[in-house]
């Protein structure tokens, strides 16, 4: 799976700063040791020379003391162990550890150098003088030796608190960066909610005024695409609506024709029912081209523009008084319980159509003799719109697609497949939602469209 952006910007950050700890801890270390070793070999240099200006001749001998201040100086909690030694012409020796070995090339300046003894490590410096004395002359040489315990605690302590302090530095990087990514991400993730959260034929541009500078030109390209989109629907939607009305004059004369042929008398049955057969085809090509039509005003129609309040409860009778002879002539039971002036705003004509859809939909599918009630009251800010039917119902399975363009159910009732469609459109339209639910006791359809109401 691909990491998101926010881990893969957090790795970004935190491999070079994991390097660059591990660059500067190395350079401490380094360093820590070169000042540990500086300052242990200035020890050992003046430990030596506070123990050779203590040589001193003695009866036209040298003789050596090694003074208490000349091992003070080495005095640590780390207890070290100090050695010492003082040779004479490279042989005798005067004072201090025989086992203590010289470095392996001596020169007339000081010598560090790391030997053993007794198998512990030890650095040392071995010091020559050159003393006088009545034009005698003699070569004293002076070593001093430490244990290395000092040193390694003295790099600890300079090198361990830095190396903390920036691996402290990093896990606080890596706590507070993914929440700075988190903040930072979030006109990112506005924009994301923006886009996902729009309505398939919601065209408008995104506007950008209040976004990064960084995320701005994929706004543009995403508002060229709506662009783009909004050009190509709009297109289509004037083709449909134009050849829809182009249809609907030679469709009305074809049926016209029709119509006058069958009232003509025909001795040939199988000519009276091609005949018939005809005008049923040609009245379903008027209502499906009439249902395009509007389907395409619905989906084409601004959504804040030329509205106005209107009364549902109005629409709803008018709806009514044009069906009452369909739902007569079937023997349907149709009702109304609606509230007085219940309002919304929107346009007049797309919800009369909406609710004539809804209306001859209960009636046309409910069988002979059935029921059909229509419910249009306040709720809280709403206008609730209900249609309740005791037809045969939809199943289960069927009901995610009745809102589908051209889909018809298991039903053998003729219909264009668009009238769900037209109520989805116009819903949508006007800020409201629309569902199908099973009737009480299992029995019938509910269709239950909400919409904001007038001044809520």
């Amino acid at each position: 799976m691909t990491p998101s952006l926010r881990t893969r910007l957090l790795w970004w950050l935190l491999l070079p700063l994991a390097m660059f700890v591990v660059i500067t801890g190395v350079i401490s270390y380094d360093t820590a040791r070169q000042t540990a070793n500086l300052v242990q070999d200035s020890a050992l240099l003046s430990s030596a020379r506070t123990i050779v200006e203590d040589v001193d001749w003695d009866s036209g001998g040298l003789s050596a003391i090694v003074p208490p201040a000349a091992l003070e100086i080495f005095e640590s909690p780390y207890q070290d162990q100090v050695f010492y030694k003082v040779i004479v012409d490279d042989t005798r020796l005067l004072v201090g550890n025989p086992d203590l070995e010289l470095p392996a090339r001596l020169d007339v300046s000081p010598v560090f150098y790391d030997t053993t003894l007794d198998g512990k490590g030890v650095r040392a410096v071995a010091y020559p003088r050159q003393l006088y004395d009545s034009g005698k002359v003699e070569h004293v040489i002076v070593v001093v030796a430490k244990t290395q315990a000092s040193r390694e605690a003295m790099i600890g302590q300079l090198w361990r608190p830095q190396l903390i302090r920036q691996c402290l530095m990093l896990a606080l990087v890596a706590a507070l960066v993914p929440l700075g990514l988190t903040i930072e991400l979030r006109p990112l993730m506005k924009l994301k909610d923006d886009v996902a959260d729009r309505e398939p034929m919601q065209l408008e541009p995104i506007s950008a005024d209040r976004l990064p500078f960084e995320l701005r030109p994929i706004v543009h390209a995403i508002n060229q695409c709506i662009a783009r989109l909004k050009l190509h629907t709009t297109t289509q939607r004037q083709f449909i609506a134009d050849a829809a009305h182009q249809l609907r004059t030679p469709l009305t004369l074809l049926d016209t024709q029709i119509q006058y042929a069958c009232g003509r008398d025909y001795c040939d049955p199988p000519l009276t029912e091609a005949l018939a057969a005809m005008r049923r085809s040609s009245r379903k090509m008027t209502e499906m081209t009439n249902q395009l039509l509007l389907l395409a005003q619905a989906e084409s129609a601004p959504p804040l523009r030329t509205r106005t309040k209107v009364d549902m409860t109005a629409v709803v009778l008018s709806a009514l008084e044009e069906l009452i002879v369909a739902a007569e002539q079937r023997g349907t039971d149709l009702g109304a319980e609606l509230d007085d002036h219940v309002e919304v705003m929107g346009s007049a004509h797309l919800l009369s159509a909406m609710v004539m859809n809804l209306l001859d939909n209960a009636v046309r599918y409910t069988q002979d003799g059935g029921r059909v009630t229509v419910i249009c009251r306040r709720d809280g800010d709403d206008v609730m719109l209900q249609i309740v039917d005791n037809g045969p119902g939809i199943p289960a399975e069927a009901r995610a697609h009745v809102f589908e363009r051209f889909y018809r159910g298991p039903s053998l009732v003729e219909g264009t497949g668009l009238g769900l469609s037209i109520v989805r459109e116009i819903t949508h339209l006007h800020g409201g939602t629309v569902g199908i639910a099973q009737g009480a006791g299992r029995i019938g359809l509910v269709v239950t469209v909400r919409m904001p109401a007038a001044g809520a």
